[in-house]
């Protein structure tokens, strides 16, 4: 076995996507898999002003690259190319969208179009963090349900009460909840967790689960959550 590193290898990048994509088609049952562009040409010049490349697969369109030529910026060529995309997608039956911007990007433009931030990676260099968005294409879809829940633990009994608090979160997947951040302070007895569920009643129905028991040990203070910013 021979372990070799370099650079661009276009026949390795063909043999990783042809066997990754049979194995993502076996796991998930879904093979529409489809590439997905958008590009705006200069109707005197013919140059490209700017554009899209993405994906549609089993439902769900993604944003791989979205670039709008500097002069064209502000004078709403990116909402064109994102509305061409969505309604595309929509076409071929996907009803939710995903994207990533890096924090020096866009992610405020993804927010005016409707996108909502599940996440984000950190360790982008420049000390920025890439921000991930998710948007339903369901037009009767309300706007996602948002929580931050700060959680104050009791000193003397922190680890039983983490155990509880895992316990409760392995629930949220019942109502259609999703845990998408949580920090913890470095003594270990105060949490924060940022919740998304897809409307306020999957959220009481989370809260009246039977296997929610509050623990009258954790202190717990609920806010709703209208903006997050990365």
């Amino acid at each position: 076995m021979t372990i070799t590193v370099g650079g661009e290898d276009k026949e390795l990048s063909e043999r990783l996507d042809k066997e990754l994509t049979a194995f993502n088609r076996a796991a998930t049952g879904a093979g529409d898999e489809a590439e997905l562009s958008v590009r705006a040409t200069d109707d005197v010049s013919g140059e490209i002003t700017g554009g899209l490349t993405g994906w549609t697969w089993g439902g769900l369109g993604g944003i791989s690259m979205l670039w709008v030529r500097e002069d064209q910026r502000g004078t709403g060529l990116g909402t064109r190319l994102m509305r061409a995309a969505e309604e595309e997608a929509r076409r071929r039956g996907c009803d939710r969208m995903i994207v990533s911007s890096f924090s020096f990007q866009a992610p405020d433009f993804y927010r005016r179009l409707g996108y909502v931030e599940t996440g984000c990676s950190e360790g982008i260099p420049g000390g920025n963090v890439d921000v991930h968005f998710f948007k339903s294409l369901d037009p009767s879809a309300g706007p996602l349900f948002r929580l931050a829940v700060l959680l104050d633990l009791p000193a003397d009994a922190a680890a039983d009460a983490l155990a509880y608090e895992e316990r409760v979160l392995s629930l949220l997947p019942r109502h259609g909840g999703r845990l998408e951040r949580r920090l913890r302070t470095a003594d270990g007895l105060s949490e924060v967790h940022l919740l998304t569920f897809p409307s306020e009643d999957a959220y009481r129905a989370y809260l009246a689960d039977p296997g929610r028991t509050p623990d009258g040990r954790i202190t717990a203070r609920v806010l709703e959550v209208t903006e997050v910013h990365g």
